[in-house]
């Protein structure tokens, strides 16, 4: 993957459950990060020592966030909705000549603020809430 503007990279969200996706905001800074949890199983017969770990049985999470302006009041609302309901809608999250991670998200935060010179912006967090897909670009 070559140099990339990050005002490409893109979140998502099925609006309303027909899916077909809507940017969720105006986005000026996005990040997605995936983890995995291990499972440690070194016992006094591990090889000098060494930790081992459990191949493939950790718990794995995909975390989403973004900062910027809501592009429109009704992605604001549902964004906010999606919030206070503790739904789970299907998101996109579009990385330019990467691929599309998609799946099931929770929205675990949003942030408010402003400046009395300056217009309102708002944080957003989702936590993947399933299984993930990736198809590359």
């Amino acid at each position: 993957m070559g140099a990339q503007n990050g005002k490409d990279l893109l979140i998502k969200m099925d609006m309303t459950g027909d899916g077909q996706f809507q940017t969720v905001a105006g986005l000026r800074a996005t990040r997605i990060s995936f983890n995995a949890e291990t499972i440690d199983v070194t016992s006094l017969e591990s090889t000098g020592g060494w930790r081992e770990l459990l191949a493939g049985a950790g718990v794995k999470t995909a975390a989403v966030s973004g900062s910027g302006v809501f592009k429109d009041a009704d992605t604001d609302e549902r964004a906010r909705q999606v919030f206070f309901d503790g739904d789970t809608p299907d998101c996109q999250v579009i990385v330019p000549d990467f691929g599309v991670i998609e799946g099931k998200f929770q929205v675990t935060s949003i942030e408010y603020s402003g400046t009395h010179d300056g217009e309102a912006t708002y944080e957003i967090a989702l936590s993947s809430a399933g299984a993930i897909s990736f198809n590359a670009l």
